[in-house]
């Protein structure tokens, strides 16, 4: 099996993308949308509109096809033209079960959006590094991948086809997914961390090794190897671009693995330990703190409502905001 670490991390913080409506209109139109703690997209699929977001200076034009996804709590106005005094999204969306929205005729224009749902405890590890603002557009070099998931999830919810509902849901993974791709392939600049390490081809076997057997105690000379560089080179390179020296990411993700362990299951932490490759338990448990803050006994207690303020550790380096993703 290929070891793919961009996927262990969508699995570990169980990233989920759920469809929650849409809209279509005609004529003269615009809609204000709050911000959420929530990564949320859109996707424009018939005409076109402007997107003003809040803290920038000039609005993006989207087309048919184009994608956003708007990871930074902030609101946006979504319009037939600039300058249209807007209708608020959550009166227009109002009443039980209204996902769907019609301005005007309905005829000129077609949106679909809806967030990503992440774990509460480990979502950050996903959400904190993400862009604020990600636009893809229809002409990217992604943009026959886009047009047909598009297509497809415009078709399942007017088919009403049995199995609709898990074909929608399987369709709306494959969009986020893409989504990310498309940024890691485009993406000129991006700061340092695992979602740049996760771009970086020179750096990816030393990974691979490290998620496809992190209880190993790989040492910084197979890594370099694996990477056909020296070991001086490796640990340069390795750091420049995921934030962090090779064997400390390495601890950062067995810890979080140790973490989902902790919260899922009722191993005792001793075994827990020897399952990520440490012999001793108070060896573990003093990698664990230095990494959450906190011992693994005192972390599985606060995820039984015991210390429901505790602060998390940003991993490979990164800055984490004082609000976690919901």
């Amino acid at each position: 099996m290929i070891v793919d670490p961009f996927s262990d991390v969508l699995t570990l913080t169980s990233a989920e993308a759920v469809v929650t409506g849409g809209f279509t209109a005609g004529g003269p139109w615009a809609i204000r949308f709050p911000g959420r703690d929530k990564i949320k997209f859109f996707a424009v699929v018939k005409g076109s509109c402007w997107v003003s977001l809040e803290g920038e200076a000039e609005p993006f034009h989207f087309e048919t096809g184009d994608v956003g996804l708007l990871a930074a709590r902030r609101g946006f106005v979504l319009a037939s033209e600039p300058g249209i005094a807007p209708v608020d999204a959550m009166s227009l969306f109002s009443g039980a079960g209204r996902t769907m929205a019609t301005l005007g005729d309905g005829s000129e224009f077609a949106h679909i959006g809806g967030h990503v749902l992440l774990d509460p405890t480990r979502g950050g590890l996903l959400a904190d590094i993400l862009p604020p603002w990600i636009h893809t557009r229809a002409a990217s070099p992604q943009a026959a991948v886009f047009r047909w998931l598009l297509d497809r999830l415009i078709e399942e919810r007017d088919a009403d086809q049995p199995g609709a509902q898990l074909a929608s849901a399987q369709l709306t993974q494959l969009l986020f997914i893409q989504i990310l791709r498309s940024h890691l392939d485009t993406s000129s600049v991006m700061p340092a961390g695992w979602l740049r390490a996760l771009a970086e081809p020179r750096i990816a076997p030393a990974l691979r090794l490290m998620h496809g057997d992190p209880t190993r105690a790989w040492h910084l000379e197979e890594l370099a190897k694996a990477c056909a560089m020296s070991r001086t080179s490796f640990a340069f390179h390795f750091k420049t671009v995921a934030g962090v020296a090779p064997l400390t990411y390495l601890t950062e993700w067995r810890m979080r693995l140790a973490g989902r362990a902790l919260r899922e299951e009722r191993t005792p932490v001793a075994v827990v330990a020897r399952s990520l490759g440490y012999m001793s338990e108070s060896a573990f448990s003093n990698a664990f703190k230095r990494v959450n803050g906190k011992s693994p006994t005192a972390y599985r207690a606060s995820l039984n409502g015991l210390d429901t303020n505790a602060s998390r550790k940003p991993f490979a380096g990164q800055i984490v905001d004082a609000a976690s993703a919901n």
